[in-house]
């Protein structure tokens, strides 16, 4: 699809041109950024090395963990080096780029949330039959739909995107491509457009909050025929995945579901959903998961006895 841009780069405003918030910030985004990648290796290794991998939460969590690392690095590295170095320019080719992987590798995690939140259902509503319903080979297609409903969602984006025409001002008051900010600088009437990217995005965010709210209302309501025990230990696992699913809904709903404009809060939200609630996501389950913690524990206590006999 040829471009329609006469423009080669876009110039990002980023956060501040204030110069201790600029360094405020490369600390804060640094710091986050590392433990986005150490807590979610942390995570990987202790899942694979582990009996755990064979339970289907935590091989979905698995490819969350993973899908967090590969979402984050379209952002953070970059939003860094632009406030190290001073420039905040970014390529046109670049910036489409960009369009995509967020959109591709967010909505494969929400769709990955999504799938979560089906094998919480399962587990506790149909335990007898849930390993025989959530085997590997179904797991494994679960995972695929969700690459392929990501594709579905982000190709037309970045189809949408493209197609603008950028001849004249290539100022984006955002620290990413955002598609609103996009709009908001193009050569043409956007509305169409941005209607369009509502509903694509608004849609995924909306149907999939839906599915997640009903999965669980069901889970909460089966509960009460539980037991105490049983019901400390579906809410160890199932705790987490609500915090996690909040805390990343809430800014994409904000940012999703309303007219397509741009408005001053959009920086802060979407802070939220792309760095800041992917830095907490590991810990939440590390934390709150008292299987995740034994695995963590067993795993890296096993790696460090095993090296001091080896030394």
């Amino acid at each position: 699809m040829e471009s329609q841009s006469n423009i080669s780069e876009f110039i990002l405003l980023g956060l501040s041109y204030d110069q201790d918030i600029q360094i405020f910030c490369i600390a804060l985004f640094l710091f986050c950024y590392v433990s986005i990648l150490v807590g979610n290796l942390l995570i990987l290794v202790s899942i694979l090395c582990s009996s755990l991998f064979h339970q289907p939460m935590y091989y979905f969590l698995c490819h969350l963990s993973s899908m967090d690392i590969y979402y984050t690095s379209t952002v953070i590295p970059k939003l860094i080096s632009d406030s190290l170095v001073g420039t905040k320019t970014i390529s046109y080719s670049n910036c489409m780029l960009q369009v995509f992987t967020m959109h591709f590798f967010g909505s494969i995690e929400i769709f990955i949330l999504t799938v979560m939140a089906f094998d919480r259902y399962f587990s506790i509503c149909k335990p007898l039959h849930y390993m025989i319903i959530m085997n590997r080979t179904r797991c494994n297609l679960l995972v695929l739909a969700s690459w392929a409903g990501g594709a579905a969602h982000s190709f037309p984006q970045l189809s949408m995107t493209i197609q603008l025409p950028f001849c004249g001002p290539n100022v984006i008051d955002h620290f990413f491509c955002d598609i609103f900010s996009l709009l908001k600088v193009a050569c043409t009437d956007t509305y169409i457009t941005g209607v369009l990217v509502v509903a694509n995005s608004g849609m995924v965010t909306l149907v999939t909050f839906v599915i997640f709210f009903l999965s669980y209302v069901i889970i909460l309501f089966t509960l009460r025929l539980h037991s105490t025990e049983g019901i400390h230990k579906a809410l160890s696992t199932c705790g987490s995945h609500i915090t996690v699913v909040v805390l990343l809904f809430g800014p994409l709903i904000f940012g999703y579901l309303r007219p397509p404009n741009t408005y001053p809060e959009d920086k802060i939200f979407a802070l939220f959903y792309s760095i800041i609630a992917p830095m907490f996501n590991p810990l939440i389950y590390a934390l709150r998961n008292t299987e995740m913690k034994n695995a963590v524990r067993k795993v890296w206590c096993q790696m460090l006895f095993s090296k001091e006999e080896h030394n």
